[in-house]
Parts: structure tokens; sequence; C-alpha cells
């Protein structure tokens, strides 16, 4: 880990400022894989292998029970759009809950900060996230099972935007977590009710009115919503309103870095 470096304001000093903190994250991230995941086995394929192997499972699922569902939706893009999607905004809190209490002697380094640790942990989270989301869509798709999006560009806009939440969501909890143990007790029944709710198993459109207007409060809701759209969206009517989910990936990223910056004035960074 590196442990030293030129004032940011110095001559060159801002660029590096940026191979350090590179560094930093790259070794942080390097870390985490080795930790979860060991050098044993596939290793660090399980990285991505894990969330592909429960989207699958959840994609023939769904697919065997096609007749119940009754809908003419393409089972297949729905249910990995769905899953996917959760296997993300999910992830991503319950990584950075609690993530300081295993990581606080990397904090004597003086290069690490508190930010990095979430940083590298969120990062890994959508990297698997990303990776599983695209292999499988990629391997359904040779397999004749999956059409490709009708709108590639707004499934990789929606998926940022899912993202972005995600981050803001595990930056905010995971600095709770710091203060009020609480949290760690109760992201685990919040996350299960929040599941069935965030439009995995469901389109908004399907719903009753009175419904629709409830979990469209739901922020996540309007991201998967807004990706069904560029995969399939001829086939069905999408909900979403992207300046909500924009004003709430905002006030999630200034909570959440708030709450940081404080946990590290009191912990002495500078």
């Amino acid at each position: 880990m590196p442990n030293d470096g030129a004032p940011a304001d110095a001559p060159g000093g801002l660029t590096q400022a940026w191979q350090v903190q590179r560094r930093v994250l790259g070794a942080l991230l390097l870390r985490e894989m080795l930790t979860r995941y060991g050098r044993n086995n596939i290793g660090f394929m399980w990285l991505f292998v894990e969330p592909m192997l429960f989207t699958l499972v959840i994609t023939a699922l769904w697919s065997a029970t096609r007749q119940i569902h009754g809908s003419s939706i393409p089972i297949t893009a729905f249910a990995l759009t769905g899953y996917s999607s959760i296997l993300m905004w999910r992830n991503m809190p319950g990584r950075c809950i609690g993530a300081l209490k295993s990581n606080m002697p990397l904090l004597y380094h003086r290069q690490v900060k508190i930010l990095d640790v979430y940083i590298a942990r969120v990062t890994l989270e959508f990297a698997a996230a990303t990776i599983s989301f695209v292999l499988l869509g990629l391997i359904l798709w040779g397999a004749e099972l999956l059409q490709p999006p009708e709108d590639s560009i707004q499934v990789l806009w929606g998926w940022l935007m899912l993202a972005w939440f995600g981050a803001g969501l595990a930056f905010t909890l995971g600095g709770l977590s710091e203060r009020f143990d609480l949290v760690d007790k109760l992201w685990p029944p919040m996350s299960y009710i929040l599941f069935p709710l965030s439009g995995a198993a469901f389109l908004v459109d399907a719903l009753p009115r009175s419904a629709q207007e409830i979990v469209l409060y739901l922020p996540m809701l309007h991201a998967v919503e807004y990706i069904r759209d560029g995969y399939f969206g001829s086939q069905f009517i999408a909900h979403h309103d992207l300046d909500y989910l924009l004003g709430a990936n905002m006030l999630l990223s200034v909570s959440g870095l708030s709450l940081i910056r404080q946990i590290g004035l009191e912990a002495g960074e500078q």
C-alpha cells in the first residue's frame, strides 16, 4: 500500500495524486477480491459467476411458468433485467454496512481514506453485477432465448442511473452504520421487503392505479422500468420519471458523502 506522495498543489502534484489514488483503489479492490473469493477453485471468477447463477435460476423458473404469468412480454428479458438489477442495488449497501470495522488497520496508511474503502466495495459490486448482466445476456442471445435490446443506449443509461442509486444508498447506510449499530440489523429485513416492491417481479402498468402511485415512490423502480423500456419497450407501457430518480440519487449521494466526511473528521483524516 503506498504511503507517500507530493502535495496535490505542487507542480505535477495533481497527476501524482491521481496515480497514488489509482494505486490505492487498485490495491483495495485486489484485497477485497482475494478476501471474498480467495485463490482456490475458480477464485475471482465467482465475482460474476455467482450473480449469473442466481439470475439464470430465476430466469429458468419464470420461463417454465410462462403460462401462469399469462403475458406476452419476453419473460427471459423480464427476468434478466429484474433480478440483475436487484443484485446491484441490494448488494452495494450490504457490502458497505459495517465495512470500516474489518478495514480499520488499512486506515493507518496515510493515503487510504475512509471513502476509498466504500468506493472499492461499491466498484466491486458494480463490476460483478455488470459483467453478470452482459455475459448472461450474450449467452441467452446466443442460445436464441433473448432478443437484443431495442435501445442499447437507454439500457446503458438506466443501468448507470441504477448503479448511482445503489452507490448513494450504500454510502448513506454505510455511514449511518458507523453511528448506529441498528442499521446492520435493519437492512437485511428491509432489503427483503423492498425486493418484491422494486419491480423485479412485476411491471408497474400491471398494477392498479392506486398501487402504482405507491410503488413509484421507490427510486430504483424508475430505473428498472427505464431499463426494461430500453429492452422491450414496444411490448408494454413503461412508467418512469428520470428527474425523480436523479433527485433521489443526488440526495443519497450528498447525505452519504457528508456522513463519510464527518466520520473521517472524527477519525482525524486530513
